[in-house]
């Protein structure tokens, strides 16, 4: 905060910053205060305790919310958006039977896995979870295998992407808040996120279906897991090509704006501005939007009213993780402008902790504590944010340091998760079992992401 000198000292610092944890931690888990609610009021307390001007602290708290907002609101609507698009138009089941038909009824499990991977990309994890289990259930009741062979290749596909790769708000936040390249964050998410799956999702998935041969429930009853095939639904050419629009465009301006620090094109010139324009994350999905709009609405014979409150509907359900993603930017703000950010800081250097393990460590405790994967990532984002930036990260390290903290968000999902029990009863599993197959599967993705990620910050 511009003429704002901070008079406390490092260990009180971080005693208000470990007390700002811990009450955000009892509000949510203890006392059920919504995260949102709860992130916006302990913002308040600290700043408070801090000791910030009081003149001052409503324009932190307007400005982290607002700049966090900036950036994420839009990534997530539109890939809301493109998602609902894609899933209402029976796209994920056409590609997931077309894959299972080119790679073999064998092969099932892994077929399902790249189509989830592929539908990961712009649908939400609950939601990719929901469109997708019809197709399980329909394969392991037509082969006649255990549901976990099947189910937990799909969960864990959609649960690398949500978790690594931009446009989920995760990751988006988190590269809001620590300044890295989305273009770079999703070529190192995926990077990241293949290997992760294929070793923990699918090979784990393997061995779970035969260690536990839960057969397949009697589920599909209709609602939003209805088998009704949707009319006229679009080719697996025509879903992989919209997945793959968005993917090209940032690339593009990613490739360009590297190419461009080198000295390679001339940053004025104005056909490099316009594709460096288009391929900008938000320009890129909202074209994406659109071309998904015609190709799988109009050209469908989706009507305009239908295709406006299909879309309209993509937003109600972001809405609530939009606000908490803002109200973690919020709390990042006042960690920053009070210095406890350099408190952390100046603490992780003393004690020879690589701030790429503090970020995952950081996380993986706030995840244990509170459940939210999305808080656990802003909120360790906001106390190392002071010592990335001392750091001088930058490309490949910096995005390798995101993908370090969302690793440690996502591990060791128990009871206080929702996604612990989204799969446990959609696959009729009980609560020993979900802990021994969808914990151990989220830990290993955790784990072996941040594994990886450390790989390349130290190679690359």
């Amino acid at each position: 905060m511009e003429g704002f000198t901070q008079t406390l000292g490092a260990p009180a610092l971080l005693g208000i910053g470990v007390g700002a944890v811990a009450l955000l931690l009892v509000l949510i888990i203890s006392l059920r205060l919504h995260a949102f609610v709860a992130l916006i009021l302990v913002s308040l307390i600290t700043a408070l305790v801090a000791g910030l001007p009081v003149s001052g602290i409503v324009d932190v708290l307007v400005g982290g919310f607002g700049s966090t907002l900036g950036s994420v609101a839009l990534l997530v609507g539109l890939g809301a958006m493109l998602g609902r698009l894609i899933e209402t138009s029976g796209g994920a089941r056409v590609l997931a039977q077309t894959l299972i038909s080119r790679f073999g009824e064998r092969r099932a499990p892994f077929a399902l896995g790249v189509a989830s991977l592929l539908f990961g990309f712009p649908i939400f994890f609950d939601a990719g979870l929901i469109v997708m289990l019809p197709v399980v259930f329909a394969v392991a009741r037509r082969l006649n295998e255990p549901v976990l062979r099947y189910g937990l290749p799909v969960a864990g596909a959609f649960s690398v992407m949500h978790v690594f790769v931009p446009p989920h708000p995760g990751p988006v936040a988190a590269a809001d808040l620590l300044g890295a390249d989305i273009g770079v964050l999703i070529g190192v998410g995926v990077l990241v996120a293949l290997p992760t799956w294929y070793l923990a999702g699918y090979l784990f998935g393997l061995w779970a279906g035969r260690r536990f041969p839960i057969s397949v429930p009697d589920l599909l009853s209709g609602g939003p897991l209805s088998t009704e095939e949707p009319r006229n639904p679009p080719g697996a050419g025509t879903v992989i090509a919209l997945l793959l629009l968005p993917l090209l465009l940032i690339f593009g301006n990613t490739g360009l704006n590297a190419l461009a620090t080198a000295g390679s094109v001339d940053p004025a010139n104005p056909a490099v501005q316009m594709i460096r324009l288009l391929g900008n994350t938000p320009v890129a999905l909202l074209i994406s939007v659109l071309v998904a709009s015609i190709v799988l609405g109009a050209r469908r014979g989706v009507d305009k009213v239908t295709l406006e409150k299909l879309l309209d509907s993509a937003l109600g359900p972001v809405a609530s993780v939009i606000l908490i993603t803002g109200a973690g930017g919020m709390f990042g703000a006042v960690l920053r402008a009070s210095g406890i950010g350099d408190a952390v800081s100046g603490s992780l250097q003393n004690l020879g902790i690589p701030v790429i393990a503090a970020a995952f460590l950081i996380a993986a405790f706030l995840r244990v504590a509170q459940g939210s994967a999305t808080v656990a990532l802003l909120t360790a984002a906001g106390l190392i944010q002071p010592a990335v930036a001392a750091a001088g990260y930058a490309g490949t390290d910096l995005a390798a340091v995101v993908i370090a903290a969302a690793a440690g968000s996502v591990v060791l999902s128990h009871v206080n998760d929702s996604g612990f029990w989204l799969v446990g009863r959609l696959m009729n599993l009980d609560i020993p079992t979900t802990f021994r197959t969808w914990t151990v599967m989220e830990t290993l993705i955790g784990v072996i992401g941040f594994a990886l990620a450390w790989l390349l910050f130290a190679l690359v």
